[in-house]
């Protein structure tokens, strides 16, 4: 029963948790709210990936033998980014609002989240510790940067929001290039691999592609947000039956792309693309399909450009 309730909390933390949250908030319920947390998820994703090959750390249950590992993960430990996106999500989520009550429910998941990691086997509590501390910086960066970089960010023409996004992508993509070379020449160690794959996981070279996959969801995130607030003007509000109707809808886009991504394949210029296209999908191609198929409208603060007059509202 225990390890039951462990793996409901680790599933709270995970990105298959988050992602679909933070989407459904975009799409139906508030498009400000979600975007910008959906920033912090993707930042924080750059950022801990990087950070796992920067310090390649053995999970518990590869190196320790009294530990038992009730999940099959292949990657390396150091920091957990479950306690990192805890805190950086949960904790963003709790900062729009001075309700105790959601601070109280936030902090109850933080250390639940972290606990269960410990439990589960597969992060240590000194992992856990980093995650949680680095998750607080980047809440801390998160909410002080906010106010100062969007205004600068949205004052921009267009194409130059397009052109910010694609380098501070290429910037992370670099970083992850630059630890996955660090790497070149290390090994699994036998009992690691013999761990893992005891575990029911599969060890599998050390590459570039899922640092490439996450660069390219933030340029797509980053893209996407700055094409639709600018040209589109989404506004969430509605219908239930219409908010709900969106769902399958953006669904459908996302797992088009999801299915070509299996075609394509795991390289790193694939995986860039297709979370590139996943997250252009999401913060722009469907809030456009929403609109066109009438189960959405426009706001009218779209803009074409700094200073250009503002389009037509349709509706």
């Amino acid at each position: 029963m225990l390890t039951g309730a462990m793996h409901v909390l680790s599933f709270i933390g995970s990105a298959a948790f988050y992602l679909p949250l933070l989407v459904v908030v975009y799409w139906c319920v508030d498009a400000r709210l979600g975007a910008r947390a959906a920033v912090v998820l993707s930042c924080g994703s750059v950022v801990n990936t990087w950070l796992k090959l920067l310090f390649h750390d053995p999970r518990p249950f590869w190196t320790d033998g009294s530990v038992t590992g009730h999940e099959s993960r292949n990657s390396f430990g150091m920091p957990s980014g479950h306690a990192q996106n805890a805190v950086a999500v949960w904790g963003f989520l709790a900062a729009q609002t001075r309700r105790r009550a959601l601070w109280a429910v936030s902090a109850v998941l933080i250390a639940g989240i972290g606990v269960s990691r410990v439990v589960l086997g597969v992060h240590s509590p000194g992992q856990v510790a980093a995650g949680w501390t680095i998750g607080a910086a980047l809440l801390a960066a998160a909410l002080w940067l906010e106010p100062r970089v969007v205004p600068r960010w949205t004052g921009r023409s267009l194409p130059e929001q397009f052109g910010f996004s694609l380098a501070v992508s290429l910037a992370a993509l670099g970083a992850m290039w630059a630890a996955v070379e660090a790497l070149d020449g290390w090994r699994w160690p036998a009992t690691w691999a013999r761990e893992i794959v005891q575990a029911g996981g599969r060890v599998e070279p050390i590459t570039l592609s899922e640092g490439a996959a996450a660069a390219g969801g933030l340029f797509g995130l980053l893209a996407g947000l700055s094409y639709a607030a600018s040209r589109i003007g989404y506004d969430p509000a509605g219908e239930v039956w219409r908010r709900l109707a969106r769902i399958p809808v953006g669904a459908a886009g996302a797992l088009a792309i999801y299915t070509l991504g299996l075609f394509l394949g795991t390289r790193p210029a694939q995986a860039f693309a297709v979370q590139a296209l996943l997250g252009l999908w999401a913060t722009a191609g469907a809030p456009e399909a929403f609109v066109r198929l009438g189960l959405a409208r426009r706001t009218s603060r779209a803009v074409t450009r700094p200073g250009a007059k503002r389009p037509k509202v349709r509706q």
